[in-house]
């Protein structure tokens, strides 16, 4: 099995490390991947200095590119679109977004109709596929997996860049590099509009540190309130008040993060990430 991943992200989002651990953890597996990525973005850089099979996405190069592979992966929406018209080999979709599906051009249509597998990265996407009239058996729901970080001894009120108007507002600390600087946090503060799962909420748990998030897409998935995190509404007072519950009763704390990094290696580990991937291509490669 041999796959070729596509992927037209200009920034280095949640997506673009699922995309750079799966290509890790099937080569563990002894699968081949090349990836198709921007030649000016971070996960092309990325990959170049991880020493994976990488070149310049582009339609002529997909093409080229199709003689000895088995299977294509698209792992964004522009990537959708350009695997859909590569015939050939089957087309997998990972679909991380929370947003409706647009299927209702003959265009949205085709698109959509193209894939042969969608990879859903929560319950709550699966429903947002069903709901844009992709059929229930080509929906694999496959969580995004983070690797288990060292445990957080950090004190700080940490925020990712998610709603940065109100964060802006609020005063807190945007971190840039979530892996790095999640050592010095005592608190993860994770507010979105929009969210399929929540990958840097994960990476956070995965270090034990207590996660305030909203209540919104797949987050309430990952999170129960009280238990492993807490969900607030996007609004200043509710966010504040679920930080000073934390700051203020640190045993409460520690025990949220706890049983968030248990959540993590229960469910959400990039070795769970990979075998699931890797049962949907086995799935679509024997009725393709």
């Amino acid at each position: 099995m041999r796959i070729l991943h596509l992927d037209a992200g200009k920034e280095m989002r949640g997506g673009q490390w699922q995309v750079l651990r799966l290509i890790e953890g099937l080569a563990a597996a002894g699968v081949e991947s090349t990836l198709l990525a921007r030649r000016d973005a971070p996960l092309y850089a990325a990959a170049r200095k991880q020493g994976w099979r990488v070149e310049p996405l582009g339609i002529a190069r997909a093409f080229g590119c199709l003689r000895g592979h088995t299977l294509i992966h698209a792992h964004d929406a522009r990537s959708h679109t350009l695997g859909a018209f590569l015939r050939g080999r089957p087309l997998v979709v990972s679909r991380r977004v929370a947003f409706p599906v647009g299927a209702g051009s003959v265009g949205s249509r085709w698109k959509y109709g193209r894939a042969s597998r969608y990879l859903a990265v929560s319950e709550f996407v699966r429903k947002v596929l069903i709901r844009g009239s992709v059929p229930e058996e080509k929906i694999s729901v496959v969580h995004d997996g983070v690797p288990i970080l060292e445990v957080s001894q950090g004190k700080q009120v940490l925020a990712l860049e998610k709603d940065s108007a109100l964060l802006a507002r609020m005063g807190l600390r945007i971190v840039a590099n979530l892996e790095e600087e999640i050592r010095e946090a005592a608190v993860l503060v994770y507010v979105t509009n929009s969210e399929g799962l929540g990958s840097g909420a994960l990476l956070a748990m995965s270090a034990a540190v207590p996660v305030i998030a909203s209540n919104v897409g797949g987050i309430p998935e990952v999170i129960r309130h009280g238990e492993n995190g807490l969900l607030v509404e996007n609004r200043e007072d509710a966010i504040a008040g679920a930080i000073r519950q934390l700051l203020d009763d640190p045993e409460r704390a520690r025990q949220i993060g706890a049983a968030a990094r248990r959540t993590v290696l229960e469910r959400f580990t990039v070795g769970r990430m990979v075998a699931g991937t890797l049962e949907a291509y086995r799935g679509v490669l024997a009725s393709y």
